[in-house]
């Protein structure tokens, strides 16, 4: 073949190519920005919200969480729990293809689901997710479409665990999912150019299908952009350009709410607000083994936390987005969240504590510095100023998000902004963070605090199968959290969407999901 012919068939496959693109209605397109980037598409990664997103759309477990946080089937149809709670047997649909977008197509075995979950133990994969697997003896494969997994011990909470993104299932045996993923789900990659775009399409082999039997999903692609600047993702939004936006920052919330928290007026006719509750509980951290003494003192940490006013800082920095965390730090919406007596604006008493450190440590001006992110730089002043009011100088020192996250492992930081997000809805996932086994760099526990109680009946409350039991457990932990004050509990967050008035069916749940199966454009 001449290189004339080479040419002109290049050419043609070309044009063929974008003809076909060119064919896909745009009303049957959802688009939103991701301004943190994906960094993977591999489940065995989808450690926070960007990437949790996308596997979400392109992957399937045994068990998902239903928009009332409730263990439901998904790939499972139903499943056995033995009666000593270690021994879980798993029945698996037939007909469940993974798409054939670089691989031929075949249906889902158990031995894709036993290989999937154990990929995640591997040294050589490091996977974000092997905590999922810590408490897993074996998996046994004992029939193609049944799975067995056994535990050390009773884990009540093993089913949500199971929920999470780590343990979708991918083919036995594959490999770079980063870029080229294979899954069960709604869609599939069609095109990714880091940083800039990526293309999901509509999987044709997807196995759900609506009430009257119509086969989902209704969107035949998804459309992300990777803009990182916030202020351009709302001007994107309000030209039309975005189907929808998450969460409120800084830069627009003063042009989309009111003070109140409703949309304005301007905005009603073609956009929707919806909020929900959202599993997240955001947070100042204290190293309390840190050199600085003044983070040693229960009294500096408890006026801390009584030094500003929440319910203003929510109203006037949030737009009364979220709940001012008067509480404990588990947020209501879990068994043992919500109940716990927190702190509450004192500014009288944290005055009197304040002096009674100084007497004691002879430290005649105790000093503290505050590490954020600009994100949260508002939130952090308005504390600064406060706490500058009852004696306690304060610096805020602004980082970049992924500085602030290497130090905060690192043990750097004497005070950090961060937020927990709940992995799955139990409060052991939140009470995980003061288990001294579980100290930074190697676990979520960076206060570094460490108590023998707390201890003590947070392994009580690993084996305990009782939901009651569990739940006055979670209780006490979470007291003994409040009483010690490792934390300065800031607010419990809610989800915010702004949806375009042409989307219908984008629902949500406690941990703010995006699940885009029943989505409709009209």
């Amino acid at each position: 073949m001449n290189r004339y012919v080479l040419v002109l068939l290049s050419l043609f496959t070309l044009i063929s190519c974008q003809n076909q693109e060119q064919k896909i209605d745009t009303s049957t397109v959802f688009r939103y920005n991701e301004h943190a980037n994906v960094t993977s598409l591999d489940p065995a990664f989808a450690k926070d919200q960007r990437n949790i997103w996308v596997c979400n759309l392109l992957y399937n477990g045994l068990v998902k969480l239903d928009n009332q946080l409730e263990v439901v089937p998904d790939l499972a149809s139903h499943w056995e729990v033995d009666s000593t709670g270690t021994s879980y047997k798993f029945y698996i649909k037939e007909g469940i293809y993974f798409n054939d977008a670089f691989a031929k197509a075949r249906t889902v075995t158990a031995t894709d689901f036993k290989y999937s979950l154990e990929r995640l133990t591997d040294p050589a994969l490091a996977s974000n997710g092997a905590f999922v697997m810590k408490n897993v003896t074996e998996i046994n494969v004992l029939d193609p479409l049944q799975l067995e997994i056994k535990l050390k011990q009773p884990f009540p909470a093993f089913l949500g665990l199971l929920t999470m993104k780590y343990c979708s299932v991918v083919p036995d045996g594959s490999s770079n999912l980063r870029e080229q993923p294979i899954g069960t789900g709604p869609f599939y990659l069609k095109k990714w150019q880091e940083n800039v775009k990526m293309v999901l399409r509509r999987n044709n082999n997807y196995h759900e299908k609506d009430i009257d039997g119509n086969a989902l999903p209704y969107l035949e692609a998804v459309a992300i952009t990777f803009k990182t600047d916030k202020q351009s993702e709302f001007l994107e939004f309000a030209q039309g350009n975005l189907d929808f936006i998450n969460a409120i920052d800084p830069s627009y919330k003063d042009e989309l709410l009111t003070t109140s928290g409703d949309l304005k007026e301007k905005y009603i006719p073609t956009v929707n607000l919806k909020k929900a509750p959202f599993l997240n509980t955001e947070y100042l951290g204290l190293k309390i083994d840190s050199k600085t003494t003044e983070l040693q003192s229960q009294q500096l940490r408890r006026a801390i936390n009584m030094g500003f006013d929440r319910k203003k800082m929510i109203k006037y920095l949030r737009n009364n987005i979220g709940t001012p965390a008067v509480h404990g730090f588990i947020p209501k919406g879990i068994p043992g969240g919500g109940i716990v007596k927190g702190y509450s604006y004192n500014p009288t008493q944290a005055r009197n504590l304040v002096q009674e450190y100084i007497a004691a440590s002879g430290n005649q001006s105790p000093s503290i510095t505050i590490s954020t992110g600009a994100n949260y730089l508002d939130l952090c002043e308005f504390i600064q100023k406060e706490l500058q009011k009852i004696g306690i100088n304060t610096a805020v020192d602004v980082m970049t998000p992924s500085t602030l996250r290497e130090a905060r492992k690192a043990g750097q930081l004497d005070i950090f902004r961060s937020s927990w997000i709940a992995d799955y809805p139990d409060a052991e996932n939140y009470l995980s963070l003061f288990y001294s086994g579980n100290f930074a760099p190697n676990g979520p526990n960076y206060t570094h605090f460490k108590n023998k109680t707390f201890d003590s009946l947070y392994k009580e409350a690993l084996s305990t199968a009782s939901a009651s039991t569990r739940k006055q457990l979670y209780i006490k932990m979470d007291s003994i959290i409040i009483k010690n004050a490792p934390i300065v509990p800031l607010y419990y967050d809610q989800s915010v969407r702004f949806i375009s008035k042409n989307v219908e069916n984008l629902e949500s749940n406690a941990v703010n999901m995006l699940d885009l199966t029943r989505v409709k454009k009209k």
